[in-house]
């Protein structure tokens, strides 16, 4: 009996042992681990500020050949669709007609000119008798009246065959600039009227090529405010300077520039028109087509650029930011986002130089918790530097 009490002793001494070691352990916890995030801190960095506006590419030249004598199309002289050179015949208009045209009128100028000078000799004869009195002065006057009738027979005469020379030269239709061709209305054998509606073919040069597009009002005037009061600096020739991205979102190779602004705000979008050239030698532009064209606003040389995974959106739609204070402690910032630079965003308030972003480790954190901050590396993460923005010395 000793021996069992003794083992029911020494369980119950160890069980209760457990408990007191459980107990201890619950009252006190081991602390927990400080988060550890990655920081991005916001210095001043010299920015190329981009606008990205649609548009519609145009032909740089457009002539719509119509006929300007009427006539039978005897020769389509060119391939539908080929380049042409200014001054190459493109359609011959049957040009017999006009021919014999310049032929009567030449004929009739003849006739005209060959009795002027008998008229002409009988004027002068009939003036000088007149001085003796030999005849009267009416007979005179006659005759020097039929004289300038004579005369003016003449130039009409010569005006109708210069006419008639006009119409027979207007037979072969020319192409008015360089160009490529476009589809063709009429076929040999179509009957043409002069100055007719419908054109015969549209001739277009597209090496340079027009980009049309549209900017509001607002961001013109708003654009305007910022350079005129010196938040942004003008890039001058570089701010002509346009860059150009297709319908299927590639960039095209070739830059353009800014042409100019037209001076009408269209009532119906409240935007204004912007003329930019492109060079097009290899014809990859073609007329109507949908761009977007990305030109250059200014220059920012005090831009606070902050990583756009480090901004996010609250329930009412404000960009918001979680920044360290000197402590290390938490705190939300409610911030002004201008535009996107690259893989930045542009902040015009909410922050200040030298303040720290968290770009990383954002789940396990809040507002008014203490962390632990490392540097953010881009590069060693794979990540590549904002596009259009070049960091600049920090301030002393």
């Amino acid at each position: 009996m000793g021996i069992e009490r003794k083992a029911s002793w020494l369980a119950t001494v160890g069980l209760l042992g457990m408990v007191g070691a459980s107990l201890g352990c619950r009252s006190k916890p081991a602390p927990r681990p400080i988060p550890e995030v990655a920081v991005q801190t916001v210095l001043p960095e010299r920015a190329v500020l981009t606008t990205e506006l649609p548009g519609r590419t145009s032909a740089f030249l457009i002539a719509e050949i119509r006929p300007q004598v009427n006539g039978l199309i005897l020769q389509r002289l060119f391939q539908e669709g080929s380049n042409v050179q200014a001054g190459s015949t493109l359609f011959q208009i049957d040009p017999a007609p006009y021919q014999a045209a310049l032929d009567q009128a030449n004929a009739a100028l003849a006739v005209a000119e060959s009795g002027l000078p008998s008229i002409h000799s009988r004027a002068e004869r009939l003036k000088s008798l007149v001085k003796i009195h030999a005849v009267g002065e009416q007979d005179a006057e006659e005759a020097e009246a039929a004289y300038q009738k004579a005369i003016a027979s003449v130039a009409a005469a010569k005006a109708a065959a210069d006419a008639a020379r006009i119409n027979l030269t207007n037979t072969p239709i020319k192409a008015p600039i360089s160009g490529r061709t476009g589809m063709s209305s009429v076929t040999v054998g179509a009957l043409v009227t002069a100055y007719q509606p419908m054109a015969l073919v549209t001739v277009q040069q597209l090496d340079p090529i027009y980009v049309d597009v549209t900017q509001s009002s607002s961001d013109l005037l708003k654009l305007r405010r910022s350079l005129e009061g010196g938040k942004l600096k003008s890039g001058h020739e570089s701010a002509r300077k346009a860059k150009l991205l297709l319908e299927d979102g590639t960039p095209y190779p070739l830059e353009g520039k800014l042409q100019f602004r037209d001076v009408t705000v269209d009532p119906s979008t409240g935007a204004v028109t912007l003329r930019l050239v492109f060079p097009n030698p290899k014809h990859v532009l073609l007329p109507g087509m949908f761009v977007r064209a990305t030109l250059e606003d200014g220059v920012d040389d005090q831009a606070l650029l902050v990583m756009q995974q480090g901004v996010t959106r609250d329930t009412k739609g404000n960009a918001v930011a979680l920044v360290l204070d000197k402590s290390d402690k938490v705190e939300q910032r409610i911030l002004v986002v201008d535009r996107a630079i690259g893989d930045k965003w542009l902040v015009t308030g909410g922050l200040a130089a030298g303040d720290r972003v968290i770009v990383e480790g954002l789940q396990k954190i809040r507002p008014g918790l203490t962390v632990k901050a490392v540097p953010y590396a881009p590069q060693a993460q794979g990540g590549a530097p904002a596009v259009g923005a070049q960091p600049s010395a920090q301030k002393k």
